[in-house]
């Protein structure tokens, strides 16, 4: 298995979990939860940040799909490693917000870290890896 492979399945996968959440926070509200390490939830009016979770999630799911699709590797693991921000804003309002080290480290922080590797393998493909690049590194030269 080529790093390119390597990187496009984890890509993949970011995009895959960051969906997985997004939908289960949306259509799941009592249980999406429970994993996050925040006790208790809101309730009332103050339940409406699943749906902002959820739709931030989708969002972030939607940009890497869409470049992964596109070819756009170098543009997708910048918007990756900017999108390393939310695992860690998210472990950080686990750890102010009562919850534990355990769950901030061992859900968010190893989210960030599969986040930030997969971001630091797109921003780190060689040219020559590039499918376009091998292509025209063939074609001759136009004179």
């Amino acid at each position: 298995m080529t790093k390119r492979h390597i990187t496009t399945s984890l890509a993949l996968l970011t995009g895959a979990a960051v969906l997985f959440f997004g939908l289960n926070f949306l259509l799941n509200p009592d249980g999406a939860p429970d994993g996050f390490g925040i006790e208790p939830w809101p309730q009332g009016n103050a339940a409406g940040y699943f749906v902002v979770k959820g739709v931030r999630d989708l969002a972030v799911a939607a940009t890497v799909f869409l470049l992964l699709a596109r070819g756009q590797r170098r543009t997708l693991g910048w918007v990756v490693l900017i999108d390393a921000i939310l695992p860690l804003g998210d472990a950080l309002a686990v750890l102010t917000h009562g919850g534990s080290l355990t769950t901030a480290l061992s859900v968010h922080i190893s989210a960030e870290s599969v986040v930030l590797l997969t971001a630091v393998m797109l921003l780190t493909e060689r040219s020559a890896d590039r499918p376009e690049a091998r292509g025209a590194a063939r074609q001759p030269a136009a004179r």
